[in-house]
C-alpha cells in the first residue's frame, strides 16, 4: 500500500507538472487513480532529472541506482521512490517496463538522433508506451491485444509531444525529427539547430508526425473496450486531450517553432465530457476488429513483457550496453577533471 503522505506528494507533483494527465486521471476510479498518480510522479521525476539537468549522464546513472533500489525492496527515502516501490510490490510490475523508460532516457543523455520514423517510434515506445503498459498492469490488464493498443496510444502521445516541441528542442540543440526527412528536404541538421525556422518543409514534417499520431490515436481506441469499465473514461480522456494538442498544431499551420500549442481548460472539459459519452457507448457496441491488429514492431517487446507478467531481475543486453557507455563517459569526464586515466573497473 502507498503511504497516504507519499500519495499526497505524488498528487501535488502531477497537479503542477502534468496538466493533461492530471485532468484525465480525474475520470479514473480511485483504485487505479492513486497508483497511477504515483507511477506518473516517478516517471515525471525521472524525465525531469534527465531533461532539466545539465549533467544528464549522472542523472541517468542515478535513476538506474534508484530503480535497482526499488526492485531490491530498499527504495530511496523519497516519496516518489517509496510509492513506486509499493506499486512494484503490489502489482508485480515487470522490471522490463521501467527499464525501457530508463533506456529511452539514456538515449536522451547520449544525445541520440533517429534516422527514420521507426527509430523515433523506438524512442517513443520507451519513454511513453512503457508507461502505457505499466498503466495496464495497474488496471489488472495483461491481455496482449489490449496492451498493444495501449502502446499505440503511448507512441501517439510521444509523437504529439515531439511535433509540439520542435522549436523548444532546437533551442536545446536536440532534434527528434527523423533525420532522413531533413535530408530529403535538403536541410542541414546543425544549421537548423543554430537557427530554427518554421519553413514549409519543417511544417510539413510536423504535419507528418501529427498525421501518424492521429492514425495511432484512432487505432488505440479499439483497446479501450478491453479495459475495466470504470477505467475507460480516463483513458479516452487522455487520448482526446493529447490529440487536442495535435489539433492546435493543425490550426497553427504546423508551426511549432514560433509558438507552443496549448489547449484551454474549456477544451479539456469538453473532451472529458466526450470521454464519458464514448465510454457509455462501449457498453453496447461490439468490439472493433482493430483490437486484434498486430502490435507495432517497435513496441512488441513491451507487450510481451507485460503480458507474461514476469518480474525479471536482469536487464536487457541493449540497456546494459547503453548504461556501460554512459558509465565510461562519466569516468572519462572525471579523468579530465582530475588528471587521472579513466577505465572501467
Amino acid at each position: 500500500m502507498i503511504a497516504p503522505a507519499d500519495l499526497e506528494h505524488c498528487h501535488e507533483a502531477i497537479r503542477h507538472g502534468s496538466l493533461s494527465f492530471h485532468a484525465a486521471s480525474k475520470l479514473l476510479p480511485a483504485r487505479v487513480r492513486d497508483p497511477s498518480l504515483a507511477l506518473y510522479s516517478f516517471c515525471r521525476l525521472a524525465d525531469d532529472e534527465v531533461d532539466l539537468k545539465a549533467e544528464k549522464v549522472e542523472a541517468v546513472l542515478r535513476l538506474r541506482d534508484r530503480l535497482d533500489a526499488v526492485y531490491a525492496g530498499r527504495p530511496k527515502d523519497a516519496a516518489p521512490d517509496r510509492a513506486f516501490a509499493a506499486i512494484v510490490e503490489d502489482f508485480e510490475m515487470p522490471r522490463a517496463l521501467p527499464d525501457a523508460l530508463l533506456e529511452g532516457l539514456a538515449w536522451d543523455a547520449e544525445g541520440r538522433r533517429y534516422e527514420s520514423l521507426s527509430g523515433v517510434k523506438d524512442y517513443s515506445a520507451r519513454v511513453a508506451s512503457a508507461v502505457g503498459a505499466m498503466m495496464c498492469v495497474l488496471m489488472g490488464v495483461r491481455d496482449a491485444d489490449a496492451l498493444a493498443r495501449a502502446c499505440d496510444l503511448g507512441v501517439a502521445m510521444q509523437l504529439t509531444n515531439i511535433a509540439r516541441d520542435v522549436g523548444e528542442d532546437a533551442l536545446e540543440k536536440r532534434i527528434y525529427l527523423p533525420l532522413e526527412w531533413l535530408v530529403e528536404a535538403g536541410i542541414d541538421v546543425d544549421r537548423f539547430l543554430e537557427d530554427p525556422k518554421p519553413t514549409k518543409a519543417v511544417r510539413m514534417m510536423v504535419k507528418r508526425l501529427v498525421m501518424e499520431a492521429n492514425r495511432l490515436y484512432m487505432r488505440s481506441e479499439a483497446g479501450v473496450s478491453a479495459l475495466p469499465r470504470r477505467c475507460r473514461p480516463g483513458i479516452y480522456a487522455a487520448r482526446f486531450i493529447y490529440a487536442g494538442i495535435g489539433g492546435q498544431l493543425t490550426a497553427m499551420g504546423y508551426d511549432s517553432i514560433s509558438a507552443r500549442a496549448r489547449t484551454s481548460k474549456l477544451q479539456k472539459l469538453g473532451w472529458l465530457g466526450q470521454s464519458m459519452l464514448l465510454s457509455a457507448a462501449t457498453m453496447v457496441m461490439p468490439r472493433s476488429s482493430v483490437l486484434y491488429a498486430k502490435p507495432l514492431d517497435e513496441v512488441d517487446f513491451l507487450v510481451r513483457a507485460a503480458a507474461r507478467g514476469e518480474p525479471t531481475s536482469s536487464r536487457s543486453d541493449t540497456l546494459i550496453s547503453v548504461l556501460a557507455t554512459l558509465e565510461q563517459r562519466r569516468l572519462e569526464q572525471r579523468a579530465r577533471l582530475t588528471g587521472h586515466p579513466a577505465g572501467l573497473t
